[in-house]
């Protein structure tokens, strides 16, 4: 079986592009060679800035030969049927079959498909692939029609078995494929030829190419914390930054330089923001002294002189950097000692959002639901309301202008320049957090305070105005901001009924829709109304709450909890108490794992199938009356018993929410229940007798539902 090696060389593809291209390249080649018959062994995708690479192993040598029989229409049907269905087939009149049937005689359309050389199959495949490859943005060139992330230079398409290696005959814009291709732009040999992959990948790395984006990770890594040991200091982990640069380099020279002394006292989030964004540099720590002292940067050359004038020319235009952000840090200071009033002022003018005003009446909304919400997480009100207030002053920052990433972080360090508690000048910091699913969740109760009000007020205020996730849209990230307000009051344990403050903060936007006019009008006519005025706050909020236990949903998913479960609990009072909740359906889905959960599900189902089923037949309700008295046999008298029992636990563990209890006590009618219906014709024909059976059922409704409603788990 032969080996494929496909190699499409660019002028430098952007770093952020080449995971995703990576993929879609095996994926659309691997897909379009298997739905034409062929079969593969295995496939790996690489890439450097200037190449992609595809590599497989294993290929089948021609698609097989393929029969096909399509039935058509009856010898009898009108002319126009037959000549649909020739239309269809591709064939003639005299081709197809009659063969005789039980209704009649049916035409029969034979097609049989020769099998195909893989050369030709790959070739097709491939120019259907380059021509319509998923680049997020791409360009043409010349005058061809080609369409490329950027000019595409050469292709190397080669079959090898043990015959040699041939390549595919293929032409796509002029250009032809072949077996030549190049190494480094600087430090490569020339241009040269390959007979398969290992010798393509052998050659390259001959011409300074490291081929492998992996392996150039790793180099890069290694070298920068060789280089900063040597130097007594640790590099900053960035994984993210690690990945874009192995995307710009196809040999990588890790060179370490140091920071100026003039810019050593700027806060280390902006040294090493500063360095990340504008040069792809690495931070360099010093541990002893906790500062950002110096930096990697990564050179695509080996330079005869070690990197010298490379170090010199870097280090020249990071000064000039520094020097902007020195400014901003410096001007920052004045406003900040100043008491920050420059920047309270200016939030006046910043829009937070069309239909809800300024940033200045939406920190006011914050302040008063932090300070309603701080005595149920621990915090101290006025420092709730105080964070809440200062909480997004930094967006009046130069250096968050400069750096919009560096909000709340330069919010802290300002707050504490002002003479601010640190306990808010943390919270400033961290009230936007979390910021995704990755991102830690604050601790401190006066943080969390603000972090649950602003994301709090953001949907309540959306909601308000009907500007909801529609879809996969979700342009104000209202799904991540439901998800952090889960994190924050399930990690932290907080208990409050989060339906009411949603209520609370509606009405609020809703009172003050004529401050808004101004911003937040709608033309119909000539007249002008205020969308969110005509709507109902307590219907907004609980539409709301809807959408919170939506992303619960997804939230208890990724733990494990499956949605049935959830359902369960959700019907339950109490369902705005998102820790109350999450504990209910932890303990309802540990015991639907075990062995009497799941016998319990279906006795308990069967009994309110049974119960539900006489209800209907007979109008009346059996809701109460049994009567042990009425038993007949020693298994209706142990479910009395095991009910009693149950109920006696159920009824103060659900009170004092102990609800790992309440279940146990639950899954432990599993057997009388069993043993019940084993033994026990609930329809007796003593309608005496079957009347307290049929109460007794209600029974074990009742004690389950009072745990969760268990109709509504899957099984």
């Amino acid at each position: 079986m032969p080996d494929l090696l496909i190699e499409l060389f660019s002028e430098e593809i952007p770093a952020r592009m080449q995971s995703r291209a990576r993929e879609d390249l095996k994926k659309l080649l691997t897909d379009g060679l298997v739905e034409a018959g062929l079969t593969y062994a295995s496939a790996g995708a690489f890439s450097t800035p200037r190449r992609l690479v595809l590599s497989i192993e294993g290929l089948t040598a021609e698609s097989r030969a393929v029969r096909e029989e399509r039935k058509g229409p009856s010898t009898s049907a009108p002319a126009q049927a037959v000549e649909g269905f020739l239309r269809s087939t591709g064939l003639t009149l005299d081709q197809l079959e009659r063969r005789a049937e039980k209704k009649g005689e049916t035409f029969y359309a034979v097609v049989e498909k020769p099998g195909r050389a893989a050369a030709v199959i790959v070739a097709e495949v491939l120019e259907a692939v380059i021509r319509t490859f998923p680049w997020p943005k791409s360009m043409r060139w010349g005058s061809g029609s080609l369409r490329w992330v950027r000019p595409l230079q050469s292709i190397v398409c080669l079959l090898s078995d043990e015959g040699g290696a041939h390549v595919v005959p293929l032409t796509v814009d002029g250009i032809v494929a072949g077996n030549v291709t190049e190494g480094h732009r600087f430090m490569g040999n020339g241009r040269f030829t390959v007979t398969g992959f290992d010798d393509y990948a052998v050659k390259l790395k001959r011409a300074k190419v490291v081929l492998d984006t992996a392996e150039r990770e790793a180099a890069i890594w290694q070298g920068a914390q060789n280089l900063a040991f040597a130097a007594g200091m640790e590099v900053v982990p960035d994984p993210g930054l690690l990945t874009e640069v192995a995307g710009l380099v196809e040999w990588p020279v890790p060179l370490m330089g140091r920071i100026a002394e003039a810019f050593l006292g700027l806060p280390p989030e902006v040294l090493q923001t500063s360095m990340k964004e504008h040069q792809k540099f690495f931070s360099v720590r010093n541990p002893r002294t906790g500062r950002i002292e110096g930096f990697v940067t990564v050179a695509n050359i080996e330079a005869p002189d070690g990197g010298e004038v490379i170090l010199k020319g870097n280090q020249k235009v990071l000064a000039a950097r520094l020097s902007d952000a020195k400014f901003f840090w410096e001007n920052d200071l004045r406003v900040a000692r100043a008491g920050m009033a420059e920047w309270a002022e200016g939030l006046k003018s910043v829009t937070f959002q069309a239909k809800l005003g300024s940033q200045a009446e939406r920190v006011e909304r914050i302040a008063a639901l932090a300070r309603e919400i701080a005595p149920l997480v621990g915090a101290d009100p006025a420092d709730a309301e105080r964070a809440a207030k200062i909480a997004k002053l930094d967006l009046r920052s130069s250096m968050v202008g400069e750096f919009p990433e560096l909000q709340g972080v330069m919010g802290r360090y300002y707050a504490l320049e002002a003479g601010e508690k640190p306990v808010v000048a943390d919270a400033a910091r961290d009230h936007w957090r979390p910021k995704g699913e990755s991102d830690s969740v604050p601790t401190e109760p006066v943080s969390v305070a603000v972090a649950l009000a602003d994301k709090i007020d953001t949907l309540t205020g959306f909601w308000a105005i009907d500007e909801k996730p529609t879809g996969s849209k979700d342009p104000f990230a209202l799904r991540r901001a439901a998800l952090g307000v889960i994190r924050l009051v399930v990690s932290n344990g907080v208990r409050f009924g989060i339906l009411k403050h949603c209520v609370r903060q509606v009405a609020i936007i809703l009172e003050h829709a004529d401050d808004l006019r101004g911003s937040a009008t709608f033309k119909d006519g000539g007249s002008v109304y205020y969308k969110a005025a005509s709507y109902d706050g307590s219907s907004v909020a609980a539409d709301l709450l809807s959408f919170f236990h939506d992303r619960l949903k997804v939230y208890l998913k990724d733990q494990g909890i499956r949605h049935d479960i959830i359902d369960a609990c959700l019907a339950m009072p109490g369902n705005d108490d998102l820790t109350l909740l999450v504990k209910r359906a932890e303990a309802l889905a540990a015991v639907m794992k075990t062995e009497d959960g799941a016998n319990l599900l279906q006795g308990y189902k069967r009994a309110n199938n049974i119960l539900s089923q006489a209800e209907q037949k007979d109008g009346v309700e059996y809701s109460f009356g049994a009567d042990p008295k009425f038993a007949e046999t020693d298994e209706e008298r142990a479910l009395f018993t095991a009910l009693d029992k149950a109920e006696a636990t159920i009824t103060p563990a659900m009170q004092a929410e102990d609800f790992p209890g309440a279940m146990a006590a639950m899954a432990a009618l599993r057997a009388p229940i069993d043993a019940f219906f084993t033994a026990v014709q609930v329809n007796s024909d003593n309608p005496v007798i079957r009347r307290n059976r049929l109460n007794l059922l209600h029974r074990i409704r009742a004690v389950c539902s009072g745990v969760a409603d268990l109709t509504r788990i899957e099984g």
